[in-house]
């Protein structure tokens, strides 16, 4: 916990209820009960104006579905944003950016995010360029809501955080970490189901057990994701004089 405070993320959904949801267990759990970490919702529909507190319409242009306001939203956000205020504002969107963890980790080494959670067919543009919004995508997948990717987002803040996952060194060695997807684990029984550990593991040779490792990461990265491959063996190689 900072001078100022916990760490806050602040999220505009028209399903508040669906927080903290996962998150008030575990270890994001014990962090918001030691208040490490605060989640604060926000009711989209509650800055509607008219008397049946619509908070979408129809697009323009014609074509399925409804959008959400860009009036109802731009209020919102100002109901939260701070004068002078340095946190980020993300929008959940499949169109996004990917999420990464060096992402994450920029997030949760700064004050808290201000989560947007989209419905429908999704936001009026204008708002979103009004708010230089930054737009996060999971992954090459639709949602029926952008609440699941917030709470994905989060959890992968949260853990992060100072005292949070109680290890240092477990989160130094994830996938990610170095570039890498991770290499595989093992524990007893050193013999299941005719499956043994490999050798080097019960050695006890620990430059050797570092170098299997090594090995099996960019294998393991080289096979299902070379472009992260690509990358690592990029910044790998000596820059030329």
């Amino acid at each position: 916990m900072s001078a100022a405070g916990p760490w806050t993320a602040t999220v505009l959904t028209l399903f508040p209820e669906m927080f903290p949801g996962s998150l008030g267990h575990s270890l994001a759990g014990k962090a918001l009960a030691a208040e490490r970490v605060r989640i604060e919702t926000i009711q989209i529909r509650e800055f509607a104006t008219d008397r049946h507190a619509s908070v979408d319409d129809s697009p323009f242009g014609g074509g399925a579905g409804l959008v959400m306001r860009p009036d109802v939203i731009d209020s919102a956000l100002r109901s939260v944003v701070t004068e002078g205020s340095h946190r980020p504002i993300l929008y959940l969107s499949p169109r996004g950016t990917p999420l990464t963890q060096a992402r994450v980790i920029a997030l949760a080494e700064g004050p808290g995010p201000i989560l947007l959670c989209g419905r429908y067919e999704g936001v009026d543009q204008r708002v979103l360029d009004a708010w230089a919004m930054e737009e996060v995508s999971l992954g090459d997948y639709v949602l029926s809501g952008g609440e699941p990717a917030a709470l994905v987002l989060l959890d992968a803040c949260i853990r992060l955080l100072p005292g949070v996952m109680g290890n240092e060194d477990t989160t130094a060695e994830e996938s990610f970490s170095h570039g890498l997807l991770e290499y595989p684990h093992y524990t007893r029984p050193a013999d299941w189901a005719g499956r043994e550990v490999p050798p080097v593991l019960l050695s006890g040779n620990h430059a050797e057990i570092a170098r299997w490792r090594q090995a099996q990461a960019e294998a393991i990265t080289r096979a299902r994701r070379p472009d992260l491959m690509r990358a690592f063996e990029a910044r790998s190689v000596p820059a030329r004089k």
